[in-house]
């Protein structure tokens, strides 16, 4: 399947599973019609803050690069503006909305009342994950409370 293939008149989203597959795929969106050069791209990473060097953004483009650390996925995010985690593997991707479900899950039912982090090693809570899960118990915290008042509000 090519990127954008049509069915029924239908633009279908492009089947994007490798590192190589992504960024050759936000070149062509952020970058239309344009040949960008590895040094430009990092050029542009490091305005906007981050680091990447132009031979790691080629090898990239070139499929040698598979499994980039975490600090160069924000990088390519950084460079094409948008969430960094669009370019990790699908199975990461996973596997954190699957705990971010679990922890819904688990407060819905009173199993959660409060969140601590514990580590900040590989395996703990990634950190927006637990910004969000300290903004739903706030949340629910100032729903409990409305809900107590004895007007109502």
């Amino acid at each position: 399947m090519d990127n954008g293939e049509q069915r029924n008149g239908e633009q279908r989203p492009p089947e994007l599973r490798t590192l190589r597959q992504k960024v050759e795929y936000m070149v062509e969106k952020t970058f239309p019609g344009q040949k960008i050069s590895g040094r430009v791209f990092a050029d542009l990473v490091k305005q906007r803050g981050g680091s990447l060097s132009h031979s790691y953004f080629s090898n990239i483009l070139a499929g040698k690069v598979t499994h980039p650390s975490e600090d160069i996925l924000k990088a390519l995010g950084l460079g094409f503006g948008v969430d960094w985690r669009f370019f990790k593997d699908e199975s990461e991707v996973v596997g954190d909305v699957v705990a971010g479900l679990q922890f819904l899950a688990k407060r819905r039912t009173g199993d959660i009342s409060a969140v601590a982090a514990r580590g900040n090693d590989e395996d703990g809570i990634p950190a927006e994950l637990l910004e969000f899960a300290l903004s739903l118990l706030e949340e629910t915290k100032q729903k409990d409370s409305d809900e107590q008042r004895p007007d109502g509000r």
